[in-house]
């Protein structure tokens, strides 16, 4: 009897996904002004584009399915070397639509994933998967090295806060 409950016991607890969530790596400036218009889509700085590949090197051997990005250059940017690294193909999602229907998506997904969002929108993804505050406020403008981890094992989440890369530095 005691073989059969341990054998549910990691049956039901293997059959989980992990999804990782981080914000974009740091950007180049602020934004910028092209001619009347006003864009707020600058790419990584030099410092970005070292974090993206200790990104990269952080998430290699954990199995990623899916990676997330939402359609800026800075996101993306972000993305890219790990895309490359496993051959996984970058899916294009939008808050701004609805982030009720991204949640639902990230819940049924099988394997794990990689969302990167911005400063305005880790949290609230979080929260929303976890089905309560973990992140309380938007992230500081200077945070980029923070590692958000949700782990499904069967119906319950388990959230872990985690650092990666060189620490973050206020401006």
């Amino acid at each position: 009897m005691r073989c059969v409950l341990l054998l549910l016991s990691v049956l039901i607890f293997s059959c989980g996904n992990t999804i990782y969530i981080v914000r974009h790596a740091e950007k180049e400036g602020q934004s910028t002004v092209t001619g009347s218009l006003m864009t707020s889509n600058p790419p990584l700085s030099e410092a970005g584009k070292v974090r993206a590949f200790v990104l990269r090197d952080e998430m290699a051997g954990k199995k990623i399915k899916h990676i997330y990005s939402t359609n800026t250059l800075r996101t993306i940017s972000t993305a890219e070397p790990l895309s490359k690294a496993i051959d996984v193909k970058i899916e294009l999602y939008n808050t701004k639509d609805s982030l009720n229907e991204f949640i639902n998506q990230l819940k049924k997904i099988k394997g794990s994933a990689l969302v990167i969002g911005h400063s305005n929108t880790v949290d609230d993804i979080v929260n929303k998967l976890m089905g309560e505050t973990k992140i309380p406020a938007d992230l500081k403008d200077y945070e980029y090295d923070n590692l958000f981890i949700i782990t499904k094992k069967g119906k319950k989440y388990f959230f872990e806060k985690k650092k990666y890369g060189y620490p973050s530095n206020p401006e």
